[in-house]
């Protein structure tokens, strides 16, 4: 009977490291810092092996963590595989281009409040009010303008009315949660400035962020709120694979639930 065997992209080799450690020699790691060649055929996952160009090998299961230029087509076929997948490959692909992903997720969220706009391709759009324009299909965005008045994209953008309050993300992995501080030096905020941090958990966005993770199948999430300073809560953003290596309490959570993971993972039928 042969090991399993487990692909992993993208996470930091010293994290591969670990969990390379701790399975131990039941199985094999395959691990890519950049997208690997994959083959999906008759139902069975197969990946370029890492010391042999052109020998492809069977795939047990995946891990994926970060985000590529050309990466939807990769997480397509995982869905489309159905194995088992951390985090889940449908929630992937069904959040991995921001607008369609937001999209979906309104449909699920109690925080719905804001009223967005949209334009396709290079158009022009006016707001009375203090507005962001958000473009691109990436999580992070191609980037972000505040504006009043008349603004012209460049591409499709979503634009949202600009809310003055403390941006936070609720970060989930199985069932440990936490919620997190973004701040920033000007209007745009984020989890990799000085100043962000964990605080106390607001219990009616953790509820909406479970139910967001459970929709879409996800057990590793991070989800992004705007707490207005009337105290409205808004979803701004559901990252599929928010990022595990800012902050070591969830880096370290992000490492024990993989390693619990890949333990239940059960041996294919094919082997």
């Amino acid at each position: 009977m042969e090991k399993k065997r487990v692909l992993i992209v993208g996470l930091e080799p010293a994290d591969v490291q670990l969990i390379r450690q701790s399975v131990g020699f039941d199985y094999l790691i395959l691990h890519y810092d950049v997208l690997p060649k994959v083959q999906l055929v008759s139902g069975q996952l197969l990946a370029e092996s890492t010391t042999v160009p052109g020998k492809f090998l069977l795939v047990d299961a995946v891990i994926f963590h970060g985000i590529y230029e050309n990466d939807f087509d990769l997480i397509t076929m995982l869905a489309l595989w159905n194995g088992p997948c951390l985090p889940g490959a449908r929630g992937m692909m069904d959040l991995r281009q921001r607008i369609p992903g937001l999209a979906r997720a309104l449909q699920v969220s109690r925080f719905t409040g804001i009223k967005r706009g949209m334009v396709i391709n290079q158009d022009n759009y006016f707001s009375e009010k203090e507005s962001v324009a958000k473009w691109g299909v990436w999580h992070c965005g191609e980037d972000k303008a505040k504006f009043t008045g008349d603004w012209a994209s460049s591409e499709t953008s979503v634009i949202e009315e600009f809310i003055t309050g403390e941006a936070v993300r609720i970060m989930i992995i199985g069932d440990i949660s936490w919620q997190i501080k973004l701040t920033g030096d000007t209007w745009l905020k984020s989890i990799h400035n000085e100043g962000s941090g964990q605080m106390d958990i607001d219990t009616e966005l953790l509820a909406d962020g479970k139910r967001i993770a459970r929709h879409f199948g996800l057990e590793i999430v991070g989800i992004d709120y705007m707490v207005g300073s009337n105290g409205q809560k808004y979803l701004l953003e559901v990252n599929h694979i928010p990022n595990v290596t800012v902050f070591s309490f969830v880096n370290e959570a992000f490492i024990e639930f993989a390693k619990t993971w890949i333990a239940a993972i059960k041996l294919s039928e094919n082997y």
